[in-house]
């Protein structure tokens, strides 16, 4: 149980912002592009209360860690927050402008990795040996790199869903779409098949590529 509360004290800061950045990130692009439901339903913050989703962003991270330490091994780490409410139809150009608002979210998981790895050399480079912080920056990037994985796969309403519906053709685009209900379930199958990291190692290598080059 020591060990449990450990791990989870390390975590419970990266995986709250990661998630918390990813959504207000949607809100700010979408906000820019034309939309301003976010903005108005006071959503547009990194104010994590604004965000947090009981479930998602408590529950079921910790449940995955308690599963991996009773387990002995090491888990697929993921959560999520209350989804930010964005009207495509308001968006100056909706269907191109889909595609910003969509990456966003990643785009933002991706920089918040860099600034965790950042943290992690300047601790390095002052001497600073302080065991939980260095074991903090690298949960930081690591559930960052994770989350942005996690969001790019092409399957609707993932945002690398939204993002292959705003560059395909509007017919394809139209019936890609229509797997939007049945998203959840084709993540949940991957991941009950033990297949789901192969689909993500692609965008976690690309992930990991950029966070080296910064540093």
């Amino acid at each position: 149980m020591e060990s449990l509360i450990q791990t989870i004290s390390v975590y419970a800061i990266p995986v709250l912002f990661a998630i918390t950045l990813h959504e207000a990130a949607h809100g700010y692009v979408a906000r820019m592009f034309g939309d301003s439901t976010a903005y108005l339903a006071g959503r547009v913050t990194l104010n994590p209360i604004k965000h947090i989703d009981l479930v998602g962003t408590i529950i079921v991270p910790i449940a995955i860690l308690l599963v991996a330490k009773l387990a002995g091994g090491a888990g697929f780490l993921f959560g999520w927050a209350k989804p930010v409410p964005v009207s495509f139809g308001n968006l100056r150009r909706p269907k191109q402008d889909m595609i910003w608002v969509a990456a966003a979210g990643p785009g933002a998981n991706l920089f918040m990795a860099i600034v965790w790895a950042v943290f992690l050399k300047v601790q390095g480079s002052i001497g600073l040996d302080e065991q939980f912080f260095a074991e903090m920056a690298k949960a930081g990037i690591f559930v960052n790199i994770g989350l942005m994985a996690l969001n790019l796969l092409p399957v609707p309403p993932l945002d690398g869903g939204r993002i292959a519906v705003g560059l395909l053709p509007d017919r394809l685009a139209y019936q890609f779409s229509r797997l939007e209900p049945y998203g959840l379930f084709i993540v949940l199958f991957l991941l009950a098949t033990n297949t789901l990291q192969y689909f993500l190692i692609p965008f976690y290598r690309v992930g990991l590529a950029v966070v080296e080059f910064f540093i």
